[in-house]
């Protein structure tokens, strides 16, 4: 089981960082954890996020796995290894970000580079127990990642600690400007969704410990929204890999997902397009009545590598909480929280205003403080 494709030296000597392997830097190949790339040519030149982070002496340790070509939720890759989820062995590092967010989760990097197109930071953090950020659509970026053209996909950063992932996006996006702690009693919306009743507790009271009065709340396009990212995902990917299927070079799980999305029509993608535009205007609306919106990353916990392997129905019930708000394009960071039974940690994941990446990532820090002591529980309303 492999957290890196590849383990070098590069930089400076400040804090350490893991990149994905479908970012480029210069002089190693960018192979997207498949075999069809396996004699691709070395970078030339380094993406823009790269460059941010040896500018900034940081010192990068590697590139990691990733599940194939970034199209898979489970980070499960039979031709380089599946990274293991350093908080659950026998659980799925969480896709397609897996070798990122296990290098964070293990120790072995302080900060990782991830991409997220439906989830695919979010994810993996969760299920590895850490924090992961896929910022605004656009903010940071995505010159020198691959694909190259996607209208959903994010560039976004990995840590164990609010800080470090705060001081990673000082690092990697321009302006970003630290935000102060929310005031006490700031109003929050709780989505309703499908989730595991004993999860949708745990989050539920880590708010509440949090200090925010949160308010329950529907969004009416959320599951149309979800639909409608798969259909961009979908017409996109085909677009950017098509040409690799039939060759025997992708495995087996990729090749069907891209043959399915290569059915995909131009008069679906203006139906999703259309949903984009009504969820987007739903999510800003609910973002004037409440600072940010908060509801599960994942609906349950994550599934077992042989549930995963087998197909089960959990592996396909992975996205459905994320995946909305890469259609949207706002700010979505998941930070982990304990359950209140024991056991893994799970994301409760904090949504903002587009272009206040910085206040969601002070709603986490907040919510991380709490959760280890630094401020009494306060009483609930």
């Amino acid at each position: 089981m492999s957290t890196f494709i590849s383990e070098f030296l590069l930089g400076g000597s400040g804090k350490r960082v893991a990149i994905k392997d479908s970012i480029d830097i210069a002089g190693y190949p960018t192979r997207s954890g498949s075999r069809a790339f396996a004699d691709a040519p070395a970078a030339t030149k380094n993406a823009e996020v790269v460059d941010a982070i040896l500018e900034a002496g940081w010192q990068i340790v590697g590139k990691t796995n990733l599940h194939e070509l970034a199209f898979g939720v489970t980070g499960i890759n039979d031709f380089t290894g599946t990274p293991i989820n350093p908080q659950a062995p026998d659980r799925v590092p969480g896709g397609s970000s897996s070798g990122s967010a296990s290098a964070v989760a293990a120790g072995l990097a302080d900060i990782a580079l991830g991409t997220d197109t439906g989830g695919s930071v979010r994810v993996p953090a969760a299920c590895c127990g850490i924090a992961g950020l896929k910022p605004t659509y656009g903010r940071v970026s995505r010159v020198g990642a691959h694909p190259l053209e996607s209208s959903l996909d994010c560039v976004g950063p990995f840590a164990r600690t609010m800080d470090d992932l705060i001081a990673a996006m000082q690092v990697i996006c321009p302006g970003f400007a630290v935000a102060g702690m929310p005031g006490e009693g700031t109003n929050v919306g709780f989505l309703d969704v499908d989730c595991d009743a004993h999860l949708q507790a745990s989050l539920g009271a880590a708010a509440d410990r949090a200090g925010w009065r949160r308010s329950h709340l529907q969004l009416s396009e959320f599951e149309a929204a979800f639909a409608a990212g798969l259909t961009v995902i979908n017409f996109e990917n085909w677009a950017a890999f098509g040409h690799l299927t039939g060759k025997g070079l992708i495995g087996a799980d990729v090749e069907t997902r891209l043959l399915a999305a290569s059915r995909t029509s131009r008069e679906e993608l203006a139906e999703a397009n259309a949903v984009r535009e009504r969820f987007t205007r739903q999510v800003d609306a609910a973002l004037e009545d409440f600072a940010v919106l908060l509801l599960p990353t994942l609906p349950t916990l994550p599934p077992t590598l042989s549930e995963a392997r087998a197909g089960s129905k959990a592996v396909a019930g992975m996205t459905p909480l994320v995946r909305p708000f890469n259609l949207s394009g706002h700010p979505a960071l998941t930070v982990p929280v304990e359950l209140d039974c024991g056991g893994l940690k799970v994301g409760l994941q904090i949504v903002g205003r587009k272009g206040q990446d910085e206040l969601v990532c002070a709603f986490g820090a907040q919510l991380q403080q709490s959760m280890a002591g630094e401020r009494p529980a306060p009483k609930k309303s």
